[in-house]
């Protein structure tokens, strides 16, 4: 007895305790370690998809009928569909989880996904949108925003931002969304991948859930033109074969004004690539403006509420007015009830319009629809049966993540300026990163990506740097082609036909020096930049380093010129002048690939440090 009291007083001496002690602890810390790791798989899952992805699954496709029955056209591809798609047995969620809270499961597939399921391809998720598809940033409050494999610091576009980011990444063939005012054209654009807009009305809407219903259409994604193409002819059920006609461009030089691209990375690469290919008229080029201003009347009245944008863009400014009041006015005939009795949670990108919606009033709805009949007739009347308007798919780079509203303004003014050309016309728009984002090869166009390329296998497991011409400072360049509505066989298999030539003339641009345009409106620091880049091809060390230093006399804050300098730099074995372009990059937030770049400088200044100053000596 005296024994078992002395144990207890003293129960360090009691072998048995510390077992249990010991257990306990194991027990601590197994679970903490199995929460650990959870934790991490769902970050590591999160970072494999990009957060692409609202859901996964598998849906598997219809079985493959029996001989002599043709193989299914989508065999073996894989794709996505954005939060607005009807599944039977799932809830759509319109990328709200008050959304979800407060609706069943749907009762029926939409048309569009059992028609791509009993045509070969297998459906594995739903992907992100903008919360109530009420946005062009991609960003989204509940679901967090899908990683822009281009720019991981900067927004991938909306409002069908995972479908774009699922095919950037190639986690899926080809994906599904919705464009309303630019929900797929944007991120296409973002993500540098293509993005298709049908003629309005060409593509079952029924299973989906709508924003506004005049301007809403079904739209996809893809890395390369043949898939685009074969989708194409699934979604809109084409003939086979149709007669070739010729084929006619028209610049929009105007809308080019309003981009910060230079032409030689767009208009030109694609009047060359036309020079080589037979059925194509010389390009013509136009004011748009000027023929929208001349063609529709009823834009008149608009134009007095619009404010005058650079380059006499006023009249598309009072265009894209009368794209933003039509959605308001048809999205609040369609969700005011709910957003009044929910008052669902929304992020601040989101939260504006949709309260500008819900409380707009127009007294006169006809005028609307009256704009977007008379822009149909103005679009044809210019295009006829043979004409492709090609203008830039959006004015500014992607935005930065988590821009406050006022930087954000201009931005979303400016690209509705040319998303409401296709909207409000009903046209089907084919938008391509000037077969540029698909070129994978590496092009010197920043020389840090020279000395990143023997790391840039570490990191392909998340994405492929490519892009060498599709890049202007640092951002995917990417041009739109527009047809007649009703004419989406001509566009489709116009980009089929382009699409080597582009490819070709592309790679040549990339491995040329960028000359002036007719405008003169390439930057005198790109200008030098260029003259750098290919003395340094050219082994001119000295000469590439006095082209850097000029550039960087004309803009002191763009890291790339300090990079591409520093390359020069260690190719002369300048080991002493390379400390200050590392200090400046940092204190300018260099990219992603630069850093990598920096790092490896700065290890092989510590490895110069250590073999001219031993340990002995610096002790």
């Amino acid at each position: 007895m005296s024994k078992s009291l002395n144990s207890m007083k003293n129960p360090a001496s009691n072998p048995k305790m510390w077992v249990v002690i010991g257990v306990s602890v194991v027990g601590i810390v197994v679970l903490a370690e199995t929460m650990r790791r959870r934790r991490r798989k769902v970050k590591m899952s999160a970072r494999l998809d990009f957060g692409a992805f609202v859901e996964r699954f598998e849906l598997l496709p219809f079985p493959q009928p029996p001989p002599p029955a043709a193989r299914q056209s989508l065999s073996g591809l894989t794709f996505a569909i954005n939060d607005m798609f009807d599944l039977k047995g799932y809830v759509t969620g319109f990328g709200s989880l008050d959304w979800v809270r407060t609706h069943e499961e749907a009762g029926k597939t939409a048309v569009v996904v059992t028609l791509l399921l009993k045509n070969g391809a297998t459906c594995v998720g739903k992907t992100v949108i903008d919360e109530m598809a009420f946005g062009i940033t991609g960003e989204n409050k509940h679901y967090g925003t899908p990683t822009n494999p281009q720019m991981p610091s900067h927004i991938p576009g909306g409002s069908s931002s995972g479908s774009a980011v699922a095919v950037a990444t190639e986690i899926v063939d080809f994906a599904l969304g919705t464009d309303t005012i630019g929900g797929v054209r944007i991120p296409a654009s973002f993500c540098g991948i293509l993005g298709y807009r049908p003629s309005q009305g060409a593509v079952s809407t029924i299973g989906i859930l709508p924003n506004s219903q005049t301007l809403d259409t079904v739209g996809w994604f893809a890395r390369n033109p043949s898939i685009l193409h074969r989708v194409g002819h699934v979604l809109l059920q084409l003939n086979a074969v149709e007669p070739r006609r010729s084929r006619r461009l028209v610049f929009a030089d105007d809308l080019f004004q309003l981009s910060k691209v230079p032409k030689q990375k767009t208009v030109h690469v694609i009047s060359k690539a036309i020079e080589s290919l037979s059925g194509y008229q010389p390009p013509k080029h136009i004011n748009f403006g000027q023929h929208i201003a001349s063609n529709v009347p009823s834009l008149k009245g608009f134009c007095e509420q619009s404010t005058n944008l650079e380059h006499g863009t006023s009249i598309l400014r009072a265009l894209s007015s009368v794209m933003v009041s039509l959605q308001r006015c048809e999205f609040k005939t369609n969700h005011e009830e709910w957003v009044k009795s929910v008052k669902p949670r929304l992020g601040p990108n989101v939260s504006g319009h949709v309260l500008e919606a819900v409380n707009t009033t127009h007294d006169n709805m006809k005028i609307l629809y009256k704009v977007r009949n008379e822009m149909r007739v103005a679009l044809q009347s210019l295009l006829k049966d043979d004409g492709i308007l090609v203008i830039p798919t959006t004015a500014d780079p992607p935005l930065k993540l988590n821009t406050k509203k006022g930087h954000a303004t201009e931005f979303h003014d400016r690209a509705y300026v040319l998303s409401s050309i296709t909207s409000m016309s009903g046209c089907c728009q084919v938008t391509q990163s000037h077969a540029l984002a698909l070129i994978h090869i590496f092009y010197f166009h920043d020389l840090a990506y020279y000395y990143v390329l023997p790391y840039a296998f570490i990191f392909t497991f998340y994405y492929q740097v490519a892009i060498p011409l599709g890049k202007h400072n640092d951002h995917a360049v990417s041009i739109s082609f527009i047809a007649y509505n009703g004419s989406d066989k001509f566009l489709l298999d116009t980009i089929l036909d382009m699409y080597a030539s582009l490819q070709e003339q592309a790679s040549i641009a990339s491995n040329s020096v960028l000359l002036r345009d007719t405008n003169g409106s390439m930057d005198a620091s790109e200008l030098l930049k260029e003259k750098g880049n290919a003395a340094f091809k050219g082994r001119q060390w000295n000469k590439a380093v006095n082209y850097y230093s000029e550039a960087i006399k004309l803009n002191g804050k763009n890291t790339t010129y300090f990079c591409n300098r520093a390359a020069a730099y260690l190719e002369l074995g300048w080991y002493d002048n390379l400390w200050t372009v590392i200090l400046h990059c940092f204190i300018y937030k260099c990219l992603f690939y630069q850093l990598i770049f920096l790092c490896a400088a700065f290890n092989k200044l510590k490895k110069i440090a250590v073999r001219q100053y031993p340990l002995t000596k610096r002790m």
